[in-house]
């Protein structure tokens, strides 16, 4: 199998101000070609064209036409875009993609990655190069949607790694200046001329897994369609195109149906002395010891790979139902440390404290990855396990293989003070744990549930929150994220998502700064304002979180006094001020009206179904006016809220639910 690849190195001077957001330091440029500005394009005058080898994976060639569509947006002029390098070569040009003549027009540059989706951005007053790291078989560029964990879109022009139209990316932001706030809404600065400093800047990011933090509107779920906001809008960001690919469940779901009448032995032994799949088929447990099982796993992974050849990561997780039905066999326990952490275990009719499983499993898991080192030698393949659950604590000894990956569910992410069932339901103890896997796991992904009551009904995020989990992240080399649990509420949780977004790609940069930027960018007079809101709703997150109130008691009257008189004053900073200040503060105080019939449903909805027969007639039709408010705030502004995932709203303020 042929594997292309392109190069690039460190370097490009941007404007300060994003070199302290980014976090980044750029290499300089030779004191000789200082002041020697690269004009892209001048007061309307014919920009310099865009040069694309002709090989370049489509993904690159869309990069090169999303640059060109700005530069056109900035300037009013768009550039042309040549395939391939014409002969004679331009004088002036912008190169996107590593092409073989760059070597002569950049001899001191060094082509050569040293690192996975390494991003390249170089001036040197004559041309600018645009390149990444770019790996991927031309023979598979077309991948089918089941080689995705939930896919639902055949994916079209996969790379293993995408570094070239990242490196176009983080141009058209640092340098260009173009923010995408949400999508469907960018903010686009004008202006005639756009030149460009001599430069040279390298990046690689840490995280290498992104897309899986927005699943629901990833490349993998939805496609990618040019011009689809959803997928414009983390295309755009860095996150979909990214080079880990991990299946965030759970491996073997199917196998009860498929093996147990022929093999009950690939099955937990359970303390009855059957292995009866307790507790019910699609959470049965496997005996992980037993190398039968090690031998049909690898075969199924040889059919997979067969069907999907851009595969590279294989699922081992157990099973949910995570504390129900596991192994009681001695060759399974004898991976166990006496010293692990204690938890209670369920199987049926039996409930019994017993050490944590995180030895067990991660022993497992490191048998399968030998098996894949030995039947399929030279290859780059992984093994994926899940830390949850009862393998949710490190393990006291043992220690994952290189070719392991540690999803972990280790949920820090709200900071939930008391004590659960399972002996590490606080914040700080999953903290903790995931601090004591970074320690041993060479390959390792946070994959939190972080969902909480109210934040699938619109409630907003903890910022500073958000920011303390993405340093941990960068400090203790987490290389990739999977939130399964965000339900797209972008009229009250967006700016958290601009903020995760942001943090995925450099989980060291200075959050404040990314906010600040935002607010400014997107809000110009009234972001002050709309700072002070979301503020306020952090107060009520906090609330809600910390303190345990219901989202009632949370969201009180004052709350949304504070909030209309923030309104006013945002909506009096922005007279005179250009109409999109204004349709974007629109769109941020339909989410707070949102919130307002909210609250007022869930006290209608509890009181009408408190009275049932005796309802009264009045507070039902003013329930059903707040739904029908509600979705006329979606239609009215795109984006507001999935509507898919109104199932979970419907409940607690819509009075015709039926559950």
């Amino acid at each position: 199998m042929q594997l292309m690849i392109n190069a690039g190195r460190r370097g490009m001077r941007v404007v300060l101000f994003f070199m302290l957001l980014s976090g980044l330091v750029p290499v300089m440029p030779p004191a000789e070609s200082a002041g020697k500005d690269f004009v892209i394009v001048e007061k309307g005058s014919s920009p310099v064209p865009i040069v694309v080898v002709s090989n370049a994976p489509p993904m690159t060639r869309q990069a090169a036409e999303d640059l060109a569509k700005y530069i056109g947006k900035i300037s009013g002029a768009k550039p042309e875009i040549i395939t391939n390098a014409p002969d004679p070569l331009p004088e002036r040009a912008i190169w996107v993609g590593y092409q073989p003549r760059l070597k002569e027009l950049f001899p001191k540059t060094d082509f050569e990655f040293k690192h996975p989706e390494e991003i390249l951005i170089a001036c040197d007053g004559k041309n600018l190069v645009l390149a990444g790291r770019d790996r991927w078989d031309p023979e598979h560029l077309l991948v089918a949607k089941e080689a995705f964990e939930s896919g639902r879109k055949d994916v079209d022009g996969f790379q293993y790694e995408y570094g070239t139209a990242n490196a176009v990316f983080t141009f058209m932001q640092d340098y260009l200046g173009v923010r995408w706030l949400w999508p469907g809404e960018e903010d686009v600065p004008e202006r005639p001329t756009i030149a460009v400093a001599p430069c040279e800047f390298r990046y690689h990011p840490q995280l290498r897994m992104r897309h899986a933090m927005f699943f629901a509107t990833s490349y993998y779920r939805i496609g990618l369609s040019p011009g689809k906001p959803e997928a414009d809008w983390n295309r755009f960001n860095r996150l979909s195109l990214d080079s880990l690919h991990v299946g965030g469940g759970h491996a073997f779901g199917d196998w009860w149906d498929k093996y147990h009448t022929n093999h009950p032995d690939y099955f937990a032994l359970q303390p009855d002395g059957t292995r009866s799949g307790y507790p019910k088929p699609g959470y049965a447990k496997m005996c992980e010891s037993n190398q039968e099982l090690w031998k049909q796993w690898l075969d199924d992974v040889g059919q997979t790979m067969a069907r999907h050849p851009t595969i590279r990561v294989f699922n081992a997780a157990e099973n949910d139902g995570w504390n129900c039905g596991h192994c009681v066999c001695t060759n399974c326990r004898a991976w166990d440390h006496p010293d692990g952490a204690p938890r209670v275990f369920t199987w049926q009719g039996l409930s019994q404290e017993y050490v944590a499983l995180s030895d067990r499993q991660v022993t497992f898991a490191n048998h399968l990855a030998r098996g894949l080192k030995e039947r399929f030698p030279g290859k780059d393949y992984c093994v994926a396990i899940l830390a949850y659950g009862l393998s949710r604590p490190p393990p006291v000894k043992a220690v994952p293989d290189d070719n392991v990956i540690i999803m972990d569910v280790n949920s820090f992410f709200h900071d939930w003070k008391n004590p659960g069932r399972d002996y590490d339901a606080s914040g700080e103890e999953h903290r903790l744990s995931f601090i004591g896997w970074s320690k041993i796991a060479k390959n390792h992904v946070w994959r939190p549930n972080i969902s909480i009551t109210g934040m699938r009904q619109g409630m907003p995020f903890d910022l500073d929150r958000i920011a303390e989990c993405f340093r941990l992240l960068g400090e203790t080399g987490c290389m990739g994220v999977y939130f399964d649990t965000i339900w797209f509420y972008w009229g009250t949780q967006g700016p958290a998502y601009y903020l995760m977004a942001q943090l995925s790609w450099n989980p060291m940069a200075d959050s404040k700064a990314v906010m600040d930027d935002y607010l400014q960018r997107g809000f110009g007079p009234a972001g002050k304002m709309v700072q002070e809101y979301f503020k306020l709703l952090q107060g009520v997150y906090k609330k809600m979180v910390l303190d345990r109130k219901d989202w009632v008691e949370a969201f009180d009257d004052d709350t949304f006094k504070s909030a209309d008189k923030l309104f006013g004053r945002a909506e009096k900073a922005l007279e005179g001020a250009p109409e999109k200040y204004a349709r974007r503060l629109a769109f941020v105080r339909a989410g707070c009206e949102f919130l307002r019939l909210q609250t007022d449903s869930r006290k209608l909805v509890a009181a009408l179904r408190k009275a049932g027969d005796e309802a009264d007639a009045k507070d039902l039709a003013r329930a059903r006016a707040n739904w029908a408010a509600m979705q006329e705030i979606a239609r009215k502004h795109p984006f507001f809220w999935n509507p898919g995932y109104s199932g979970h709203l419907r409940p607690v303020a819509d009075p015709d639910f039926k559950e």
